[in-house]
């Protein structure tokens, strides 16, 4: 049987509570006996000790002093709780009785002879019943039974039983309801997050759900749920910029393409011409193919951060590689590099692969926005388990309110002011998603038309043995 939360709350809720509940009223029933048991033979110990001192010892036996004073008032007086009271001998023969036992005698318990109290039967009756010595210079000479009845006692614990046994029950069924109507009104936020969720969609995520007044789990609940709709909201803001930016990147170079072919058939031309608008051509499917490798790029760390995780090169290497594969972009601006790797040691590892990434696209974009006959500083500094790599250009800079936009994806700034410098914007973007897959970090001050210092710290190193 499939129950909803709000009884399932309120089952294991009164299922809990029934054993406490059965626990605390076996509590109550135990200490109630015990109480009237206590008083009960409280009572036939004082009565059994008070008679003691009415009898007489001879030599026919144990006999009770002034009997006849005794029988007449119990005659005389209403006992509403009467106590019997018997004398036997050592072997349990009997030798006198209280009066008000008349022709029936209270049962000898030959293994109850010093004072313990214990239920019998009288008449078919159940009674309390005590038994004490009765001692003579030392010796015991015989024993005073007393005893008492356990009806109205009896009753008194069977109506408790009873009372017991019939509200358990119903406290149970009354708690269910109670446990359910206040379950019902506790999940309230719960049914007000299903419907909010429910009402939205892709196009509707500006709904929020609304914060209950106490700020207990069901708070944090909410305030997850907003803030995650927050996330998906900016993610699908971003996903849509990135698809605009991203087809009018790919349009570009395919205009000026078509554009070239259709002047190409417009009508005969030299073979010069050809060659230079074939080359031209070539050199936006260059373009657009570098584009498509960035993109492709991005996508991998969105779906594997973890690609190639594993490989590791020493970091003074892997720059010098990097400069290699640059050098004739370096040539041709005339750009002087000046790198200093005086304050890290040669045993310093990084992640070859998102290390590569990162330097390469920061030492490109370095380059790429230089002045000719300029100067970028490479400077390594190890300090306890981390590196900085930092990479100084005196290039046209960034402006001072893009700073915080240029890991944007397809972001340039001032790009216009410079349609002579290629490129797409998502160097930076790639550099900063390989960073995070490395647990590196990316620091950028710029000062417009003066030049760009970007750092790059690697927080997890390796050293080579």
């Amino acid at each position: 049987m499939s129950l909803s939360f709000k009884k399932r709350i309120a089952t294991h809720f009164m299922l809990a509570t029934a054993l406490i509940i059965a626990f605390v009223f076996g509590v109550v029933y135990f200490i109630v006996q015990q109480s009237v048991y206590q008083n009960i033979d409280n009572d036939l110990s004082f009565e059994a000790n008070k008679h003691t001192h009415e009898i007489e010892l001879n030599d026919g036996g144990i006999r009770f002093i002034n009997k006849g004073e005794w029988e007449e008032s119990e005659h005389r007086e209403v006992q509403v709780n009467p106590v019997f009271i018997q004398l036997i001998d050592k072997q349990g023969k009997l030798m006198d009785k209280s009066p008000n036992l008349k022709e029936n005698e209270l049962p000898y318990n030959g293994e109850n002879k010093f004072g313990d109290h214990f239920n019998t039967q009288l008449n078919q009756r159940t009674i309390r019943q005590v038994q004490i010595p009765i001692e003579r210079n030392g010796k015991i000479k015989g024993y005073i039974v007393a005893a008492m009845s356990l009806d109205s006692s009896l009753m008194v614990l069977e109506n408790l039983r009873f009372t017991l046994f019939i509200l358990f029950p119903i406290v149970m069924i009354g708690l269910f309801f109670i446990s359910a109507f206040l379950a019902g009104r506790s999940i309230i936020p719960v049914v007000a997050i299903t419907n909010t969720a429910d009402r939205i969609t892709k196009n509707n995520l500006n709904e929020r759900i609304v914060l209950p007044q106490n700020k207990d789990e069901l708070h944090d609940l909410s305030s997850a749920i907003n803030s995650l709709l927050d996330r998906l909201g900016s993610a699908l803001e971003r996903e849509k910029q990135f698809t605009s930016d991203a087809s009018h990147e790919l349009r570009t170079p395919l205009s000026v393409l078509r554009g070239t072919l259709e002047v190409l058939i417009r009508k005969e031309r030299s073979k010069e011409e050809y060659e230079e608008k074939v080359k031209y051509g070539l050199t936006e499917i260059d373009r657009m193919a570098d584009i498509i490798d960035q993109l492709l790029a991005l996508a991998r760390f969105d779906s594997n951060p973890e690609l190639n995780s594993q490989s590791a090169i020493p970091i003074q290497a892997l720059l010098d590689q990097i400069l290699v594969l640059r050098m004739p972009l370096i040539s041709k601006k005339n750009i002087t590099i000046d790198f200093d790797s005086t304050n890290c040691s040669n045993t310093v590892q990084v992640n070859s692969f998102y290390a590569s990434l990162i330097l390469d696209n920061v030492i490109g974009n370095a380059i790429k926005y230089s002045h000719p006959n300029g100067i970028i500083l490479i400077t390594l500094t190890e300090k306890e388990d981390q590196v900085r790599c930092t990479i100084k250009d005196a290039g046209i800079g960034i402006k001072k309110e893009d700073i915080d936009q240029v890991f944007t994806p397809f972001f340039r700034s001032d790009a216009l002011s410079h349609k002579e410098i290629k490129g797409a914007g998502l160097g930076l973007s790639i550099a900063q998603k390989a960073a995070l897959a490395i647990n590196a970090t990316l620091d950028v001050s710029s000062e417009f038309e003066q030049g760009t210092e970007l750092n790059v710290n690697f927080k997890e190193i390796l050293r080579n043995p």
